[in-house]
C-alpha cells in the first residue's frame, strides 16, 4: 500500500516542481501564477489542458490548445449569462432559472443555431401563436359583414 501511495503522491511532486520552476525563472521563489491569471482568464486553463489529455482527443496536446479552449467557452458562458440576466430582468426576476437561459439561446439567432439539438431541462417553450390561428378582430359588425358578402363575388 504505501508503494501505490508513493507513486500517486510522485507525479504530483514533479507537477509542483515544475510549477515552480518556472516561477523561479522569474526570480521570485515561491510567487506562482496561474495559466489562467496569465492569460486574463476565470476558466481554469489547467483543468482543461487535463481533461484534453485524459479525454484521448490526440496524441499530444499543445500549450496553446487549452488557453484559447477557455477563452471562446469564457465568452460563450458570458454570452449566455448576458442574455438570460436580461431574459429574468424582463420577467422581474432576480435570479436565472433554466427558463431565462432557454429564452435567452431561442431568442438569438447565432445562439440557436449553435444548440438547436440541445434540449435545456425545465426551459419549455418559446411562446409562439401562427398569425393563421389569430382571429381578426372587427371595427363593426356591419362592415365585416359587407366584406364578406363582397368576398364571396367574384
Amino acid at each position: 500500500m504505501s508503494g501505490q501511495a508513493k507513486t500517486k503522491r510522485a507525479p504530483k511532486e514533479k507537477r509542483e516542481s515544475s510549477g515552480s520552476s518556472s516561477a523561479g525563472g522569474e526570480g521570485k521563489g515561491g510567487d506562482s501564477q496561474t495559466r489562467s491569471f496569465r492569460a486574463g482568464l476565470q476558466f481554469p486553463v489547467g483543468r482543461i489542458h487535463r481533461h484534453l489529455r485524459q479525454g484521448r482527443y490526440a496524441a499530444r496536446i499543445g500549450a496553446g490548445a487549452p488557453v484559447y479552449l477557455a477563452a471562446v467557452l469564457e465568452y460563450l458562458v458570458a454570452e449566455i449569462l448576458e442574455l438570460a440576466g436580461n431574459a429574468s430582468r424582463d420577467n422581474n426576476r432576480i435570479r436565472i432559472i433554466p427558463r431565462h437561459i432557454q429564452l435567452a439561446v431561442r431568442n438569438d439567432e447565432e445562439l440557436n443555431k449553435l444548440l438547436q439539438d440541445v434540449t435545456i431541462a425545465n426551459g419549455g417553450v418559446i411562446p409562439n401563436i401562427h398569425a393563421v390561428l389569430i382571429p381578426k378582430k372587427s371595427k363593426g359588425s356591419s362592415k365585416s359583414s359587407a366584406s364578406t358578402s363582397n368576398s364571396q363575388e367574384y
